[in-house]
């Protein structure tokens, strides 16, 4: 345990700033619904609420908000004209992708420096870590983007608000 505590400083570090790299386009609540949305497919309001733990009110405002942004489109369920399907624009989509890809870059960047041997080692690791959590979507958007076949890139990823 105290390995995963100190390493979770770096882990912390790399989630802040891959959010840090779209917060000029949406608030940390709108960006949870977007990634909820591409991780789990199209939502309701009722699941997007729950999802994010709010009263539906507060669900629908925050969903009315990335709807007006161009994020969200919102349509009436086929199965059920009671309820609304929200899904992610293509704006939405590449949103949620560069913050993705940054995060990815930043995670290569760590893990080029760490031995091959080791790298391979930490998938199975990581994989359960994430798994006791309860985080491993379903999405390949959400892939690690490394696996014990693939080496790790050494490219170095720059940032620029204006670009990410």
């Amino acid at each position: 345990m105290d390995a995963v505590l100190l390493a979770s400083p770096a882990i912390v570090a790399v989630a802040a700033q891959s959010v840090a790299s779209v917060e000029d386009r949406v608030t940390l609540p709108q960006l949870r619904v977007l990634v909820m949305i591409a991780s789990r497919g199209p939502q309701n309001l009722a699941s997007v609420a729950a999802g994010l733990g709010v009263h539906a009110s507060n669900g629908t405002r925050m969903c009315d908000k990335l709807v007006n942004a161009g994020l969200l489109h919102r349509s009436d369920d086929p199965t059920d004209r009671r309820n609304l399907v929200l899904q992610l624009t293509p704006p939405g989509r590449q949103l949620v992708e560069s913050m993705t890809e940054y995060r990815r870059a930043a995670i290569a960047n760590v893990l080029a420096k760490v031995p091959a041997q080791l790298r391979s080692d930490l998938v199975p690791a990581l994989l359960a870590f994430a798994g006791g959590a309860g985080e491993i979507p379903a999405s390949e958007a959400w892939a690690l983007g490394w696996t014990t076949e693939q080496p790790v890139s050494t490219h170095r990823h720059t940032h620029s608000s204006s670009t990410v």
